[in-house]
């Protein structure tokens, strides 16, 4: 299956959300993956902040821009959240353009992108659900955890700069 593509011409796309992130994690394992397959990566396209700031995915656009030029034949990503949050439609959407430009993508973390065949739509519709879901409750979250810190003098506005950054060094990036 994805043995037959050696020579193919391939693009990495990697974006993280947050400053506690690192886009490395994910390049070293996707750059492993394409050496270990004898893939030569001729692109690397890279975000570096959350899609939901004004201006978001500059990169994707660039990624989708170079697709259409047939720049390359395959894009290597880590999961498909990582083009969007946005549901299915939107996944199936971003998936079709590159279709539509002759360009594969294959997710690292989700192995049957690489299979043939139609069952692939259903299964990219319901990734992106997830990752939509995935999203708001995360939101949900980080909103509740927000308002009862607020509440409780610890929020926000009732921390001072120091002591926000301090705590939030203490934690692990996170893979993206």
């Amino acid at each position: 299956m994805a043995s037959g593509l050696a020579g193919s011409k391939i693009a990495i796309y990697a974006r993280i959300s947050t400053a506690e992130q690192s886009v490395e994690n994910q390049l070293l394992v996707l750059e492993r993956l394409c050496q270990q397959r004898g893939w030569q990566v001729s692109q690397t396209y890279q975000e570096q902040e959350s899609a939901w700031k004004a201006g978001h995915q500059v990169e994707l656009k660039r990624l989708l821009e170079d697709a259409a030029k047939r720049k390359f034949d395959m894009v290597i990503i880590w999961s498909l959240d990582r083009l969007s949050r946005e549901g299915p439609l939107a996944i199936l959407q971003i998936i079709d353009r590159f279709k539509r430009y002759g360009v594969r993508i294959i997710s690292y973390q989700e192995p049957w992108t690489e299979a043939p065949g139609e069952l692939a739509d259903l299964l990219y519709a319901i990734s992106g659900w997830v990752a939509r879901m995935e999203s708001q409750r995360r939101s949900e979250r980080t909103k509740a955890g927000l308002e009862r810190a607020k509440k409780s003098g610890g929020g926000k506005r009732g921390l001072d700069k120091k002591k926000r950054k301090r705590r939030w060094k203490k934690r692990p990036p996170k893979m993206g």
